[in-house]
């Protein structure tokens, strides 16, 4: 009975040893699939979010293309409306240096027209004066001619300034 009683505490022990590792692997086995479903929403989770970066980097690409294409057009603007500015620039001067030019053309003229004119003033006051002599030796003459004229004709009244009634 010994014996008995020994292979059935044996048989129990072994029996408890036995349901205790189905129950551990079996609360392991339940763990591992929470984890597993777990880890799979958790990867599923990272791919959308993965694909949604995807997506973001392709819009940004896009939009980054879009600016480097403006960026180019605006360094070309830029560049044309440098070298628009250098030609201003140019014409500009050339304009300045023309002008200053025509100004000083313009200063020798009314420089030239002053001389010109005081030259004239000069020339006419000149002549004035020859006129006012060549007059005065004129009478001058004249009135020695009178003091030998004879009055009696009207040519010699007329030059002398005599009047027909002093006759």
């Amino acid at each position: 009975m010994k014996l008995a009683v020994t292979v059935v505490v044996l048989s129990v022990a072994v029996m408890t040893v036995l349901i205790y590792q189905a129950l551990r692997q079996e609360l392991r086995l339940r763990s591992l699939k929470t984890r597993t479903v777990e880890s799979n929403d958790a990867v599923r989770r990272k791919e959308e979010a993965i694909t949604e970066v995807k997506k973001k980097i392709v819009e940004l690409k896009t939009e980054m293309e879009a600016a480097n294409a403006k960026m180019d057009e605006l360094r070309n603007r830029k560049s044309e409306t440098e070298k628009s500015i250098q030609e201003f620039e140019t014409s500009l001067n050339s304009c300045n240096t023309e002008k200053e030019e025509a100004d000083k053309k313009k200063k020798e003229v009314w420089e030239t027209l002053t001389k010109l004119k005081d030259e004239q003033a000069e020339a006419k006051k000149k002549a004035e004066e020859d006129i006012h002599t060549l007059k005065q030796q004129i009478l001058d003459k004249d009135k020695a001619i009178c003091a030998f004229a004879d009055t009696s004709k009207e040519e010699a009244r007329k030059l002398c300034g005599i009047a027909e009634a002093a006759m």
